[in-house]
């Protein structure tokens, strides 16, 4: 069992890695950090977490994994205030939606000390967020992508697997740069797509929403993610981002240009290869 995990922003992820830790008994203490005394009170009462501070160093001192799960915006500051705080045997572990700038970041942040940092994401998550939505469950069966840095150590990320594995992850391993282009896709593109399908609507017609099918509240579900957290994953993985909306707005063209030319095949062929697809995904 490990004796000390930190958990650096303890809301949805960050709170539901620390519930199922304790419910799998991988860990003697689970510590939580944070700028809100409240907020951490609250998450022990909760039971979510075993201690607390916001002081950094009585957050990191003795830690035996700190996991940073804060919006990715602000891992600079993080890395800057942990380096003098920590050991070489220390294992820095995240759940980023993004990897190559992060990586970047945790190298010259880091220095040699980046060999303790092993970079993971894992693909869970809910409309809601914070601590109180967190759920020790929210892992079972779910993808945890690891993307180990040239010089991170095997036995640090062999640890790392075994911890997503214990909480019910199934885990691939795959470079930062694959990372961010395949969730760029399957992830970051879809809820950029939510997000102005919600922001055209309001501006097209503040009423709309209250005829608004099934479909629709399935399709703009996402949209209700934290806008702080998606602001700094768009600036991370912009031009994955940009280079998937543009071809996605190529597929809308071709969209725009069958029913111009009120060609039925075309239409029928895009949907029925949509649904063929999709139908192969989830049969």
């Amino acid at each position: 069992m490990i004796n000390k995990i930190t958990i650096i922003g303890v809301g949805l992820i960050g709170g539901s890695l620390a519930k199922a830790i304790k419910e799998n008994n991988l860990a003697k203490v689970v510590f939580g950090y944070g700028r809100d005394q409240a907020r951490l009170e609250e998450a022990k009462k909760s039971n979510i977490i075993d201690q607390l501070s916001t002081n950094i160093q009585e957050a990191v001192d003795n830690a035996n994994i700190i996991v940073i799960a804060t919006p990715v915006g602000i891992f600079q500051n993080i890395f800057n205030e942990i380096n003098p705080l920590i050991s070489d045997d220390v294992i820095i572990t995240d759940v980023g939606s993004t990897k190559t700038n992060i990586v970047n970041i945790a190298q010259n942040a880091l220095g040699e000390k980046s060999s303790c940092f092993v970079p993971a994401h894992p693909i869970a998550g809910k409309e809601r967020s914070g601590f109180e939505a967190s759920d020790a469950n929210l892992f079972n069966g779910k993808k945890v992508i690891i993307t180990p840095i040239e010089n991170s150590e095997p036995e640090k990320i062999k640890l790392i697997e075994d911890i997503w594995r214990s909480v019910g992850a199934e885990v691939d391993f795959m470079n930062p740069a694959s990372h961010d282009e395949l969730l760029g896709m399957t992830s970051h593109l879809p809820h950029m797509l939510a997000f102005s399908l919600v922001n055209y609507l309001v501006d097209q017609n503040p009423t709309a929403s209250i005829y608004a099918a099934g479909g629709f509240k399935d399709f703009s579900r996402i949209a209700s993610g934290d806008p702080i957290m998606w602001r700094d994953i768009c600036l991370q993985n912009q031009d994955q981002i940009i280079r998937h909306l543009k071809g996605y707005q190529a597929t809308l063209d071709d969209l725009v240009n069958a029913l111009d030319d009120e060609n039925s095949e075309k239409l029928e062929a895009l949907f029925a290869t949509a649904k063929k697809t999709r139908d192969s995904w989830v049969g």
